[in-house]
């Protein structure tokens, strides 16, 4: 999925929500454990109560991984339900040397075909590279996250008065384009979006922590949002776990259209 499919997607809907499929299957709820698959029958229910209303699903590979194959089954199998025009990110944060990052890149774009994946590149363009030489396909790379221990790196600054997550975004900008490169930038650290904003104006951002990691929204859209839109927000926990019981899907549901309502909103005041 290109730029201008993703950004007519997302205006169409009038919406730039990401729902994440962390679903652990510790927490899903416990009727579904009686299904074959059921982490895969609790994303089929959730993806058909929030596409409507969700411009891309992201996948994090943690919680299907650490069940072996069946894990990778249920991702897989995951991930050919979602709908074609929808865009689809694995959240699997990989980063390593050129060779390796050849096989990472095939193992997200060709055996399992999403669209992007998220990756750390902390250890430069080599292990980035391959994930750029697919056509149609975003490599998001960790710019500036909201866990704790983000002071430890993050914040350290460099010889020229810079913060180290400033340096990293602005080098690694020169590797890809608009069209091939997004970054990961928290939204509880919505006061430094304005500034980040400002380094890289055209990129698209993905932005978790709105929701039940404590992020805004409004705030969030205020300080960072472009004149195409340029971000998609990303909320997990908030919609899919909204309820434990047998209506979990339908609870989705309504959260995931407060959530867009909300977007369209926001977003009049830049297409109004």
């Amino acid at each position: 999925m290109n730029k201008k499919e993703l950004t007519a997607n997302i205006l169409s809907k009038q919406s730039f929500l990401c729902v994440g499929l962390d679903s652990d299957i510790d927490k899903i709820p416990k009727h579904l454990l009686s299904y074959p698959d059921p982490v895969f029958e609790f994303n089929r229910q959730i993806i058909d109560a929030t596409k409507d209303s969700s411009i891309s699903y992201k996948i994090n590979t943690a919680f299907y991984e650490s069940r072996g194959t069946k894990g990778w089954d249920t991702m897989e199998r995951t991930l050919h339900y979602i709908p074609k025009n929808i865009l689809t990110i694995a959240d699997a944060k990989r980063g390593d040397i050129g060779n390796t990052a050849n096989h990472y890149a095939r193992t997200f774009f060709q055996t399992l075909p999403f669209d992007a994946v998220t990756l750390s590149p902390y250890m430069g363009e080599d292990s980035i590279r391959p994930f750029l030489e697919f056509e149609g396909k975003w490599a998001i790379l960790l710019g500036l996250t909201s866990n704790p221990g983000a002071t430890d790196f993050q914040f350290i600054q460099t010889a020229d008065g810079q913060k180290v997550y400033q340096e990293v975004i602005r080098k690694c900008a020169t590797w890809g384009t608009v069209d091939n490169m997004m970054f990961v930038t928290g939204a509880t650290r919505a006061e430094l979006l304005k500034d980040l904003r400002a380094m890289i104006p055209n990129h698209f951002l993905l932005v978790p922590g709105v929701g039940a990691q404590g992020g805004s929204l409004e705030q969030t859209y205020e300080a960072a949002a472009n004149d195409a839109i340029g971000m998609i927000i990303n909320s997990s926990r908030d919609i899919i776990f909204a309820d434990s019981t047998e209506n979990f899907a339908e609870a989705a549901r309504t959260r995931a259209l407060a959530v867009q309502k909300q977007m369209a909103g926001l977003m009049s005041r830049i297409t109004a």
